[in-house]
């Protein structure tokens, strides 16, 4: 390999800090600067480059350039700002990134670009951006339902990126062994299908069996190439994200993050909530407002967990009610998804049915004492929706999800006030803590990168030959005993601060559920010592 390769290489680039030793074997003398850095050194200089840039937008763009050139500093300086990098590496920077991805484009950050087009092509793609790599983890998009901004077709490559960003600083999964992809099935946008820079295919989005084939096709041939693969789906849309899930799920291990992920961290949230007041969930009634995969996915999950604690599935679905767009969900709607109809109520059973258009309405009704948003719909837990809750249970349990912060239903701040502190609450982006008659109340965050990260190095450290929802509910149990929960005003969910500790405590639950259920595949037998053999450290 040529010098210049080298240091053109992220995996390989130390950039300042080759050694003098180095740089003679690898014929890179005379090709840096003399100095020998150290990776704090590097890191240093860089943080302080970063701190001049002005907004989150050039920050996130200095930060890809570290990330294009060396991925061991860029992991390094992740590691020690992981909290104040988040937002600007991922959500909701990176929405930005996203929509202006074709204008602003420099480097494909060796992601595969799949053009259903050519299914003929997708074996060769695949092998072409992996090169010698050992692939062990696939992200992968078709960037129909995006961060509740929708539909970006080719541009939303930058969503597989980032989530394995996040893999790699909370989870330490080594850089080197993953892959982002995406399947460019066209976009419905039509400011991108009229854009002469849009990059991807200027076509409407191909849905039906020429699209099932191409996905059947990519994930044969990756699990051929890739025989130790864990594939993750990310951002599909409503139409295809449970279909997909639900047609693999049995065969591979793959995870879908919008439907399984959310309703891990919702549910390790509600545990948090009840391990305060001491209560069952299976005596809880939850509403899910908003009935997108996310919404439905996070039903399911608490669904599955009722029964797990002793309700027959009619007993638990009794338990939820589901609003969307049209209202309350009933059973004779013609446009209810597969993951909705089983939440979907009887018509007759509801005396003024007309009237459950309206959220207020529902919840007098239903007398939910959870209530989950996933809607997008600004705005949309009022004072009189928050105080309605706060009639049917001392404590209710109110989670406004929905990302990026534009979309929130209501902030943290609105419903402690408005709940008179009552409330846990947990929301979909930072919040920060809240003041409030005197008690500092800390506001969770119901972020998938609790979960996702420390799923993934579980699974790959067991080599689990399935993803089972025994598994799923031993994370989002996993997630309880990290915080003081004596103390009021704690968070019902850890501070995303904690997230490496968090991502090891998942593995291994993840690793020996997957151990006791004869999933696990790896030599390595004591889970917890195959979790932190994996485990990939920035360091050169």
């Amino acid at each position: 390999m040529k010098a210049h390769d080298i240091l053109n290489n992220p995996f390989l680039n130390k950039g300042t800090a080759f050694t003098q030793e180095e740089r003679k074997e690898l014929g890179l003398i005379g090709l840096l600067p003399p100095h020998v850095q150290t990776i704090e050194e590097q890191a240093e200089q860089a943080y302080l480059q970063y701190v001049t840039k002005e907004s989150d937008i050039e920050k996130r763009h200095f930060l890809m350039e570290i990330f294009n050139t060396n991925r061991t500093l860029f992991y390094y300086l992740f590691n020690q700002h992981i909290v104040e990098f988040n937002p600007i590496v991922y959500d909701p920077t990176i929405a930005d990134t996203i929509e202006n991805y074709s204008r602003l484009f420099v480097d494909p950050q060796y992601a595969a670009y799949l053009d259903i087009n050519h299914p003929e092509n997708i074996e060769e793609t695949l092998k072409n951006a992996a090169g010698d790599r050992d692939i062990r983890l696939i992200v992968a998009t078709d960037a129909e339902g995006i961060l509740g901004i929708g539909d970006w077709g080719v541009q939303g490559v930058d969503i597989s990126v980032g989530k394995l960003m996040i893999y790699t600083a909370a989870a330490g999964i080594d850089p080197a062994s993953v892959l982002p992809i995406v399947i460019d099935a066209g976009t419905n946008r039509k400011e991108l299908l009229e854009d002469h820079l849009y990059l991807g295919n200027r076509q409407e989005r191909v849905y039906g069996d020429a699209y099932y084939q191409f996905i059947d096709q990519f994930v044969q041939t990756a699990e051929s190439l890739f025989p130790k693969l864990y594939l993750h789906w990310e951002d599909f849309g409503r139409s295809n994200a449970a279909t997909i899930l639900d047609k693999y799920k049995q065969t591979i291990p793959t995870f879908n993050d919008d439907i399984q992920g959310t309703g891990i961290v919702v549910l390790g949230g509600i545990f948090g909530a009840l391990d305060i007041t001491g209560e069952k969930l299976t005596d809880q009634v939850y509403l899910c407002y908003g009935g997108g995969s996310a919404g439905a996915g996070i039903a399911s999950r608490v669904h599955a967990e009722m029964v797990s604690e002793g309700l027959s599935e009619e007993e638990a679905y009794n338990h939820f009610f589901m609003v969307d767009k049209q209202g309350l969900l009933f059973d004779d709607m013609s446009d209810l998804t597969p993951a909705q109809k089983p939440f979907a109520k009887k018509r007759a059973d509801f005396a003024n049915a007309g009237d459950m258009t309206q959220l207020i309405n529902v919840i007098k009704v239903a007398k939910p004492t959870i209530l989950v948003g996933t809607s997008t719909n600004a705005g949309a837990f009022t004072k009189e929706v928050v105080e309605a809750m706060c009639e049917n249970t001392a404590r209710p349990v109110i989670f406004p999800i929905s990302n990026p912060t534009k979309k929130l239903e209501a902030t943290a701040e609105q419903v402690i006030e408005w709940s008179d502190g009552k409330a846990f609450v947990a929301t979909g982006v930072p919040s920060g803590t809240i003041q409030y008659k005197g008690v500092d109340y800390q506001i969770g965050q119901a972020n998938n990168a609790l979960i996702y990260p420390g799923l993934g190095l579980g699974m790959l450290a067991s080599e689990a030959s399935l993803l089972t929802d025994e598994m799923i509910g031993a994370a989002a149990h996993s997630l309880s005993g990290l915080v003081d929960l004596s103390q009021p005003g704690a968070p019902v969910l850890p501070p995303f601060e904690y997230v490496a500790d968090v991502s090891i405590k998942v593995a291994e639950a993840v690793a020996n559920k997957a151990k006791e259920q004869g999933l696990a595949q790896a030599q390595e037998t004591d889970m917890a010592k195959a979790v932190q053999n994996l485990k990939w450290y920035p360091t050169y």
